[in-house]
C-alpha cells in the first residue's frame, strides 16, 4: 500500500502517517519524490484499515499496490532510481553504461592491461570474476581474495569502477570490500540468504536473472535485497534456456521495455552470457540498446582462445571498439548517450 501526501504536507505530518502505520503493527518507508511525498507501507497483510490513514492530515489517497513485489514496483516510485558510482558514472537516467572486461581474473598482467585498453575505449566499470560458480567442478573456479586484490588495483590504475561476483553469504563482506558494485550471479538469483546478506553490504547489487526465471521472478528476487535497505539494485537480463542449440541461451529483449514499465530500477544487458558466441554479441549489444537497456556488461579479453573462462563468447578488443561506435549511434538516435569516458583519475 501507498499513502500519497498532499505536496503542502509537513515533515509533522509525514511522521504522522508513519507512526499511525507502525501503531497497526506494519512498517512505514517516506519516499520523497520531485513534487510530493509517499509513504509505503511494508507488510500488508490484506487486513489494513484505509481508512485510519486516509483521514490524517496532509493525505492526498492511497493506493493499493497490486503486484506481488512492492518497493521495486512503479506504483511505489514513479521516478527512475539512479545508481552513482564514486568515479562520477550513473547507472539509469538518459545514460547508458558499459560494463566490460575478462569473465575471470587471471593474472594481473591480463586484468590491468586489459582495464587500460577497456577505460580509454570508453568503458567505465570493470567485470571480472574473482570467484566462479561453474557448471563443472573441474572448470577454473577463480582466483578467490587475489582476483580481487587485482581487481582494485586494476581500478587504482585506471579509475575504472569494479563489479565482480559473491556466491555466497559468507564471502559477502569479503567482495564487497573490493568491489564498488556486488553481483548476484544467474545460478544464485533465488538465494534468498545470499540476497538478503548483499542488501545489508552497504553497495549497489547487480542481480542477474536466473536461467529459467521469470521476470516476476527477477522482480521479486530484487525485492528481498530492498526489503534490507538497499534500493540501489541494478537488474540483468543475461539470457533463459530455450530448446533452440544455435546460441548457449535465449537473450530476452523483451524482458527490458517490460521491466521498464514495471518498475524504477535500471537495467541492463549481457549479450555475452544471452547468446555464449563471439559472432552475436554485437548485433544483440546493439538490440538491447534500442530496446532501452541502460547499460550492457560485456565479456572482453586480450587473447579470447586462450580465456581460462568462456573464450568462445570473449570480444577481442578491436571488436570492443567496434561495439562502441556502433552503439552510440543507437542511444543517440534515441535520446540518450554513452556514460561520460574516464581517465586515470576519475571523469574527463
Amino acid at each position: 500500500m501507498l499513502i500519497v501526501m498532499k505536496h503542502n504536507a509537513s515533515t509533522d505530518h509525514i511522521d504522522r502517517v508513519v507512526d499511525v502505520i507502525r501503531d497497526m503493527g506494519y512498517d512505514a518507508r517516506p519516499i520523497p519524490g520531485g513534487q510530493r511525498t509517499a509513504v509505503g507501507l511494508i507488510g500488508n497483510d490484506g487486513r489494513v484499515d484505509s481508512a485510519r490513514i486516509e483521514g490524517l492530515d496532509g493525505v492526498l489517497e492511497v493506493i493499493p499496490v497490486t503486484q506481488p513485489y512492492k518497493q521495486v514496483s512503479r506504483e511505489w516510485k514513479e521516478d527512475d532510481t539512479i545508481i552513482r558510482l564514486d568515479n562520477g558514472t550513473r547507472i539509469g537516467g538518459t545514460d547508458v553504461v558499459l560494463m566490460a572486461g575478462p569473465c575471470a581474473v587471471e593474472s594481473e598482467e591480463q586484468i590491468v592491461g586489459i582495464a587500460e585498453v577497456l577505460r580509454d575505449q570508453g568503458a567505465t566499470i570493470l567485470r571480472g570474476g574473482a570467484f566462479k560458480p561453474r557448471t563443472s567442478p573441474y572448470s577454473f573456479q577463480g582466483l578467490g581474495k587475489e582476483g580481487l586484490e587485482l581487481l582494485a588495483r586494476a581500478r587504482e590504475a585506471t579509475g575504472m569502477a569494479v563489479v565482480t561476483e559473491a556466491i555466497d553469504p559468507d564471502g559477502v563482506d569479503l567482495v564487497a570490500e573490493y568491489a564498488d558494485i556486488v553481483q548476484v550471479g544467474a545460478r544464485n538469483m533465488q538465494n534468498y540468504p545470499l540476497l538478503r546478506r548483499v542488501g545489508r553490504a552497504g553497495k549497489p547489487v547487480l542481480l542477474k536473472r536466473g536461467m529459467s526465471a521469470t521476470i516476476d521472478e527477477l522482480l521479486l528476487a530484487a525485492e528481498y535485497i530492498l526489503a534490507e535497505g538497499n534500493g540501489d539494485v541494478i537488474l540483468c537480463e543475461r539470457g533463459v534456456r530455450g530448446f533452440d542449440n544455435h546460441t548457449r541461451n535465449i537473450l530476452d529483449l523483451t524482458a527490458i521495455p517490460v521491466i521498464r514499465a514495471l518498475s524504477h530500477l535500471p537495467i541492463i544487458a549481457d549479450p555475452s552470457h544471452g547468446t555464449g558466441i563471439r559472432s552475436k554479441v554485437i548485433p544483440m549489444a546493439r538490440a538491447a540498446v534500442a530496446a532501452g537497456a541502460d547499460g550492457l556488461m560485456v565479456e572482453v579479453h586480450p587473447d579470447p582462445p586462450r580465456a581460462l573462462s568462456d573464450g568462445a563468447q570473449s570480444l577481442y578488443p578491436q571488436q570492443f571498439e567496434e561495439l562502441m561506435g556502433q552503439i552510440r549511434v543507437i542511444a543517440r538516435a534515441i535520446g540518450r548517450d554513452l556514460a561520460a569516458p574516464l581517465t586515470s583519475a576519475g571523469v574527463v
